[in-house]
């Protein structure tokens, strides 16, 4: 029995997700990652002191570990690489990083302006300009920011599940499907005391709404990837995580205006994206008329 995928092609519904991998990358990215997260709990203290800092650090790195577990079982088994998959070196396509990287930035912006037009919290950098100062400048920050969070996670959730997850969805089924996974994966930081999350508080609207943002940054950054691979996930994840630190996006209609404008990026994104494969698909395929010799004479 076969079932068709999103691309060309079709893929054996017996071999699902196992023959992909997905279920050893989830496992191993879920034990490691709230392994050490509830280790950090226990520990007790800020994310940044002795001896608290390792396991909260280790455990942002669990979609590496689970990302380095699907490639050993790959080349054990001299399994080829996912169709879907992006290579790291992509050449001329790389420089989409900065633009991609400074529209995620951009959508974080308008939608706190919007929250300041409508009445919510005004737009400040005063408590973003204590935090670079706390963490000793504008590079410590910025590689602080691209350390805990974009290097430690997208190798494993875009660079590894993404095409995995690609090979048999939509971008948008597989981009909400991720971002899910994603959201619950962060649910061990409401408990950690001094993380963002800690602070917003689970069980609260602001809670809900960091929950939810999850989803379109997933379909923001799957994009990313699909046109110039990790290293435009990554700049996309930086862009995100970076501005909402600096503006200290903690307000919940603040959160809910900037889920709303990436939530209307998302979709424009991929529907222009989308508009641009089906014209490739339509164009007619040229088919070069190969000679037939004659049939030999019979005697």
């Amino acid at each position: 029995m076969f079932q068709r995928t999103s691309g060309t092609g079709t893929t054996k519904s017996g071999e699902g997700l196992r023959g992909r991998g997905l279920p050893l990358f989830f496992t191993v990215t879920f034990t490691t990652t709230w392994a050490f997260w509830l280790l950090a709990i226990a520990l007790g203290g800020s994310p940044t002191s002795s001896p608290t800092a390792v396991p909260y650090l280790l455990g942002g790195f669990g979609p590496v570990f689970g990302a380095l577990a699907v490639r050993a079982r790959r080349a054990r088994r001299r399994e080829p690489v996912p169709a879907r998959a992006v290579p790291y070196r992509q050449g001329v396509r790389v420089f989409l990083a900065l633009p991609l990287l400074v529209l995620a930035s951009a959508s974080v912006v308008v939608g706190a302006l919007l929250a300041d037009l409508v009445g919510g919290p005004g737009v400040s950098l005063t408590e973003g300009r204590e935090l670079i100062s706390t963490v000793g400048g504008v590079v410590p920050f910025f590689v602080s920011m691209l350390i805990a969070g974009p290097l430690a996670e997208e190798p494993g959730w875009r660079g590894t599940a993404y095409p995995r997850l690609r090979a048999s969805m939509s971008r948008v089924r597989a981009g909400v499907l991720l971002g899910a996974v994603w959201a619950v994966w962060h649910l061990p930081l409401f408990f950690v005391d001094g993380t963002v999350q800690a602070e917003l508080g689970l069980f609260s609207w602001s809670g809900l709404m960091f929950s939810l943002s999850v989803v379109p940054v997933a379909l923001l950054t799957g994009y990313a990837y699909e046109r110039a691979g990790v290293v435009a996930s990554v700049a996309v994840h930086l862009g995100f995580n970076a501005t909402m630190a600096v503006l200290t996006v903690e307000s919940p209609v603040t959160q809910a205006l900037v889920l709303a404008v990436q939530l209307v990026l998302a979709a424009t994104l991929l529907g222009t994206s989308r508009g641009r494969e089906a014209v490739r698909s339509d164009r007619p395929v040229r088919v070069e008329a190969v000679p037939v010799p004659a049939p030999a004479p019979t005697r």
